[in-house]
This record gives C-alpha cells, sequence and structure tokens, in this order.
C-alpha cells in the first residue's frame, strides 16, 4: 500500500468501487448490468434475452389462438348435433303414419334446430364473431404466420334458409322419394356427408376438421416455442446470471477492505498529526 494520504485516497476508492460494482451484480442478479462490465457480453444477454420475449409472446399467440378456437370448435361441434337432429326429423316426417299435427310439431322442431345453428354462428370470442362469416385468424410468431380459417357456419349459408330466413327443407314433399332425397341432400350437404360437384358451402364436419387441424397445429408450436424459451433461458442465466454466494463473499471482502483502507488513513491521519507537533 502506498504511504501518504493519496495513497491512502486511491485505496478507498479502489475497494469502493469494487464494493459498488459487486452491489449491481447483485442487486440486477446479473454478471453485466450494463455494457461497463463487458460489452460483448452484455450485446449477447440482450439480444439472448429480446428473443426470449419474442419467444414467450409468440407462446402466449398460439394460446390464444387455440382457446379461441375451442370456442369455435364447441359452436361448430353443436351446430354437428344440430344438423343430425335435422336430418333425423326429416325421416320421421317422411314416414307416411304421421297426422298433420305431427308434421307440425317436427316443422317447428326443425325450425328450432335451425335458430341453434344460427345461434352457434353468433358465438364470440373477445367481442369478436367467429362463425357467421368467412374469416382468417393470422397467428403471429417468430416462425412468421400461421393462418386459420373459420368458415360461415348460418343456416343460410349452409343452405338450409334462403335470404329471408325460410327453411329450405320442404316436408310437404316428403311423401315422394325424389322429395325425401332432396331434403337430405340438401342436410347432407351442410353436413359435408355428401359433397356437391358445384357446391360453395363450407360444410360442418369439413370445419371441424379444420379447425381440430389448426388446435393440433398450434398445440406443436407451443411446445416448440416452450422449448426453445427454456434452452434460451438456461444459456443466457449460464452465461450471465450471478453467482450470488460469490458475489455475497466478494461484497463482504470489498467492505472490510473498504473499512481497514478508512481505519489505516485515519491511523496516518493520527501519526501525522503527532509528528507534527513534536517538530514544532
Amino acid at each position: 500500500m502506498a504511504i501518504g494520504g493519496v495513497g491512502f485516497l486511491n485505496q478507498i476508492n479502489s475497494t469502493k468501487a469494487n464494493y459498488n460494482t459487486v452491489l449491481k451484480q447483485i442487486a440486477s442478479g446479473s454478471k453485466f448490468p450494463t455494457a461497463q462490465y463487458g460489452a460483448s457480453e452484455y450485446a449477447i444477454s440482450r439480444r439472448t434475452r429480446a428473443q426470449i420475449g419474442a419467444l414467450a409472446q409468440s407462446n402466449q399467440n398460439t394460446q390464444n389462438a387455440n382457446a379461441m378456437l375451442s370456442v369455435a370448435a364447441g359452436g361448430v361441434s353443436s351446430t354437428v348435433n344440430a344438423l343430425s337432429s335435422i336430418r333425423e326429423q326429416v325421416i320421421k316426417a317422411a314416414n307416411g303414419t304421421n297426422s298433420p299435427s305431427d308434421l307440425t310439431t317436427i316443422g317447428n322442431t326443425i325450425n328450432q334446430s335451425l335458430q341453434t345453428i344460427n345461434d352457434n354462428a353468433s358465438i364470440q370470442y373477445n367481442g369478436m364473431d367467429l362463425l357467421n362469416s368467412d374469416r382468417n385468424v393470422a397467428v403471429a410468431g417468430v416462425d412468421g404466420y400461421r393462418n386459420v380459417s373459420l368458415g360461415n357456419m348460418t343456416a343460410e349459408a349452409l343452405g338450409l334458409v334462403d335470404s329471408e330466413g325460410k327453411s329450405t327443407i320442404d316436408l310437404s314433399s316428403l311423401d315422394t322419394e325424389d322429395g325425401l332425397r332432396n331434403a337430405l341432400s340438401k342436410i347432407d350437404t351442410a353436413l359435408g356427408v355428401v359433397k356437391e360437384r358445384d357446391s360453395d358451402i363450407k360444410a360442418a364436419l369439413d370445419q371441424a376438421t379444420d379447425i381440430g387441424a389448426a388446435q393440433q397445429n398450434l398445440t406443436y408450436a407451443s411446445a416448440n416455442y416452450t422449448v426453445a424459451e427454456e434452452n434460451l433461458t438456461a444459456a443466457d442465466s449460464n452465461m450471465s446470471d450471478t453467482d450470488m454466494a460469490k458475489a455475497i463473499m466478494q461484497l463482504r471482502s470489498a467492505d472490510t477492505q473498504n473499512q481497514l483502507a478508512m481505519y489505516a488513513q485515519k491511523m496516518f491521519m493520527t501519526n501525522s498529526a503527532s509528528v507534527l507537533k513534536l517538530l514544532h
């Protein structure tokens, strides 16, 4: 240690600077809280953390989209059930044992199912209608966009009612084979059991399978994002996280050195004053 007040002051400043350095590393949890602690390491850590944040948001996006698709899937599933019920009612109405009042009851039941289909089509997620028009949902991630298509599942779009909301299923024609065939064809096309060559209808079963495939894809994407985020977090932690036990020991050591330097300076000044008195 240098002799004299300047030497003691330099020692104090040095130990204090070391103390502050370790204190910042402990407070921030990083060995590189700013670029002055290691420019290249700091830059690498910040880039890595930016990637981690982007992966976390990508993962959140896929989970939000999956939640939305679960809501849509519930609506489509209910529509499939309603179409199956309508099909059963049509076959029931075609039987020759029905009285006029029976046919009226069957017609009312079919209308209720058509209303259920429209109710399903108006289902919402986060204030957005999901199934009453054709829409494309873009799910953003660090690797680009995943596009999910949702079709129009209203009774009109499925060909079951006209533009005025009246049923296109003619129960009065079910006493003929052609009438029954035409009625079942409308329902089966809407359901997706048969494919009309020139039909632009998005069938309910097709929509259900599309949603299922999209959810599976989003689930895989979420798992990949999670693994990538965990790996990058571990890599950044290994490189830049403060070793708390070691840092605390360094902090105590720096504090002790600082106190010793200050004590030594105090003793030097006291002794110097005594010497000066003797000289005078």
